[in-house]
C-alpha cells in the first residue's frame, strides 16, 4: 500500500505541475520584427488581386527567453495589386500585403512597415519600395516577379498572448 501512495502523490505532481504551466502566456510585444520567406513565386500580371500566399518565419522568433516560433512557421499574405507590364515601356506593379503568422494554432497579426507614436498603422502593404527601395515598383518594360526565397521584413501589428 505503500508504494501506492508514492504512485499516487508522483502522479497528482506530474498533473499540479503541468496544469501550472498550461495557463502561462508570453506577450509578443507590437512593433516586433520578424523576417519572412517566400514560399510562392508571384508575378505581377499573373497574380490575381486578393490572392494568397504562403510564407515562412526565417529564424525563430525568441521573447523573453521563450523560443514562441520556431523557423518554419506559416504566415500568409495577399496580392494588393497586380498590373503587367504596358505598352511603350511601362512596367508591372505587384504590390503586397503580410497578413499574420501562426503560431500555435493563434493568428499574429502583421504588417510591414515600423510606425513611431502618432502614425497610422493602417496601411499593412509591403509595396515593393519596402524590398527593393523607392524605384521597386516599377520596373521598367518588365513584369515584376518575387521568386521564392525572398525575405520579406514584417512587424506584428498588435501586442498578442501567445501560449507557452
Amino acid at each position: 500500500m505503500h508504494s501506492w501512495f508514492k504512485a499516487a502523490a508522483a502522479a497528482a505532481l506530474l498533473l499540479f505541475s503541468s496544469a501550472s504551466f498550461a495557463g502561462e502566456t508570453v506577450s509578443v510585444p507590437e512593433g516586433t520584427e520578424l523576417r519572412l520567406r517566400l514560399m510562392d513565386k508571384l508575378v505581377s500580371g499573373v497574380a490575381t488581386e486578393g490572392e494568397r500566399f504562403n510564407l515562412e518565419l526565417d529564424e525563430p522568433l525568441t521573447i523573453d527567453g521563450h523560443v514562441v516560433a520556431e523557423p518554419g512557421a506559416k504566415a500568409v499574405g495577399t496580392v494588393i495589386t497586380s498590373k503587367k507590364k504596358g505598352f511603350m515601356g511601362k512596367g508591372g506593379e505587384l504590390n503586397v500585403m503580410v497578413d499574420y503568422l501562426l503560431v500555435k494554432g493563434q493568428r499574429i497579426k502583421l504588417r510591414a512597415a515600423k510606425s513611431g507614436q502618432g502614425e497610422d498603422k493602417v496601411g499593412a502593404t509591403v509595396a515593393l519600395t519596402v524590398l527593393f527601395g523607392p524605384l521597386g515598383l516599377l520596373k521598367r518594360g518588365h513584369n515584376i516577379e518575387l521568386n521564392p526565397g525572398v525575405i520579406i521584413p514584417a512587424f506584428v501589428d498588435q501586442t498578442t498572448q501567445i501560449p507557452l
